[in-house]
């Protein structure tokens, strides 16, 4: 699906910047209302199966699945003791990734830090410009929020409550539920609300274990809720139904398409229509506003591989380039209406940025599982997901909100326990003895939203095509820290109750960022003196303008957020194309 010739002179009726999966969803939503769009991504469109070869044994790869000797990922340690912009002391390596681009099947997804640098605080930004973003390679987790969430304020104080509530969104995470497909199992939780589920993976021995020994402490644990399709999706013929096979465990997403990615999910759908102009390879750097009206007007870019600069006019702008990237676009598009960037009278673009925290964790090994004959966990898109218990019924008197933890346990293409120390015939043989038995989980806790947790402009540090970069001005706070700290006791705690050998127990917090969850950046809200968006994802300001992606989260809960994205999207994409027809933009 080569681009087409793009015509620059339309105007169209709206443009969407970012290809991820806010991107994705509005491009589908728009176009089945019989919208004229055009799609704006930074980077290009890969060949994405030539990439993932999930298939591909390790011993097939010429450095074993690692990166080529000249290209470096950041390790934790170098995040810690160095200062972004992260490139100094690194002057050997060609090619400079993040700590998720350290295999040879995702080197070209996501981001070189030198072309793409910030500063600040220490940060561990994950980017992957490319058609789809983050969806070629998420962790497919998809959970849905509730109101313990969208109602967070009215449990504990603390922070606003969103202007919607689970009602509101509940028909749209239905509508992406089934456009889309997710596996998993009903458990009627209130605080975890379930999917329209399709067939669920199974849970293997140690993970059985472990959710009958937690039964008894009124802890849930449930099968991994992918956003996976496992029976198939009879509206899409560009993905295939999960097979249960290839290394799901990699960094990296799926090639035969079972597992969500925003191209085949929803851009190629959208296309299909008539409706949907693709253009790749275009930073957009700025938000055009018409003097007279005040109103966005299209937005100015520029070719990614060309450098020559473009402006392209629509009726309505919708951003979706990541809730990192839409805040510098945002705070980039200043004009003599909008001197602070556009949209931001509130002064709250690019403030209470949130995330969720993460490290803690445990491993163990269960023990009655040694020199058992392997079983085939590689397939499975995930293994375990064990729900929150803390601030649900008790306060915790030490943190607010909770946390949740994804694990999993059996045989994988390369072996669990690699790392015990031997050598020869004795070495390969206690590994194969012991390698279905290893279990572990880590935890990802919610980071409470801060106005002081922000990230602005750098007046100085430009990336490649010269557009000014984030500063960053974000720590995690007394709440994160003391909330890490139960995390780690309630890991060893849970898996000594269920007869599991420790083997390592961690402590420590990984660098902001680790995630990928990053939320918050121009939340909504009814307020405009303390908002940047209305519960519609709509500019308070300028009534043209939707920002349709992790940014209008007003807290980030702990549970992931992908799932949630898509369906504010929906529901806010639907709002938008009926105010067009009402001629209100």
């Amino acid at each position: 699906m080569a681009d087409p010739e793009v015509n620059l002179t339309k105007n169209y009726d709206a443009v969407i910047i970012g290809s991820g999966a806010a991107g994705g969803m509005a491009a589908h939503v728009l176009t089945s209302h019989g919208l004229q769009v055009l799609l704006l991504e930074a980077g290009k469109k890969l060949p994405i199966e030539q990439e993932l070869r999930s298939m591909e044994w390790p011993y097939d790869n010429a450095q074993r699945g690692a990166l080529p000797p000249n290209s470096h990922s950041l390790s934790f340690n170098e995040y810690t003791i160095r200062n972004p912009p992260y490139g100094a002391g690194f002057e050997k390596a060609k090619k400079l990734y993040s700590y998720i681009g350290d295999t040879d099947y995702v080197k070209n997804i996501v981001v070189d830090e030198r072309e793409n640098p910030f500063s600040g605080t220490n940060y561990a930004w994950v980017r992957a410009r490319c058609l789809g973003g983050k969806t070629n390679i998420w962790g497919r987790l998809a959970l849905r929020l509730s109101d313990y969430d969208f109602k967070a304020k009215d449990r504990d104080g603390y922070g606003e409550n969103w202007p919607i509530s689970y009602s509101d969104i509940a028909p749209y995470y239905d509508k992406v539920d089934l456009y889309l497909g997710i596996t998993g199992v009903k458990e009627n939780l209130p605080y975890l609300p379930d999917s329209i589920f399709q067939r669920p993976t199974k849970l293997n021995c140690a993970e059985l274990t472990l959710k009958q020994s937690l039964q008894k402490m009124g802890r849930v644990v449930t099968q991994y809720r992918a956003g996976v399709t496992s029976d198939g999706l009879k509206h899409n013929k560009y993905r295939s139904r999960c097979y249960g096979r290839g290394a799901c465990e990699r960094k990296g997403g799926c090639d035969i398409h079972a597992a969500f990615d925003s191209p085949t999910g929803l851009i190629y759908p959208a296309m299909d229509t008539g409706n949907l102009t693709l253009r790749t390879n275009s930073t957009v750097r700025e938000i055009t506003v018409d003097s007279n009206t005040g109103k966005a007007s299209g937005v100015h870019f520029t070719d990614s591989q060309t450098m020559k600069d473009y402006h392209v006019k629509a009726k309505v702008v919708v951003v979706a380039a990541s809730t990192l990237e839409s805040a510098r676009l945002l705070l980039l598009s200043k004009s003599h209406l909008y001197p602070n960037g556009i949209g931001n009278s509130s002064g709250h673009v690019g403030h209470n940025f949130c995330e969720h925290v993460m490290g803690p964790g445990v491993a163990g090994r269960a023990k009655d599982l040694v020199g058992k004959p392997p079983t085939l966990d590689d397939g499975r898109p995930g293994g375990f997901y064990l729900t929150r218990f803390r601030n649900l019924a008790e306060k915790h008197p030490k943190f607010i909100r909770g946390y949740g933890f994804e694990g999993g346990s059996g045989s994988t293409m390369f072996p669990r326990g690699a790392d015990v120390h031997g050598f020869g015939a004795s070495f390969k043989e206690e590994v194969r003895r012991n390698q279905g038995a290893y279990i572990g989980m880590g935890a990802f806790g919610e980071v409470l939203s801060r106005y002081e947790n922000y990230v602005d402009l750098d007046p100085v540090v430009k990336d490649k095509w010269g557009v000014p970069a984030l500063r960053f001005h974000y720590k995690f706070g007394e709440n994160e820290h003391r909330m890490a700290e139960d995390m780690k006791e309630t890991a060893q705690e849970m898996f000594e109750a269920a007869g599991f050998e420790i083997m390592h127990v961690s402590d420590r917090v990984l660098t902001e960022g680790w995630s990928i969850h990053e939320l918050g950046t121009a939340r909504m809200g009814n307020d405009p003196k303390i908002s940047v968006l209305n519960q519609f994802e709509q500019s308070h300001d300028v009534k043209n303008l939707f920002v349709v992606d992790g940014s209008a989260f007003v807290n980030a809960s702990c549970q992931n957020p992908t799932w949630t994205i898509m369906s504010l999207c929906w529901r806010s994409c639907d709002y938008l194309a009926d105010e067009l027809k009402k001629g209100n933009l």
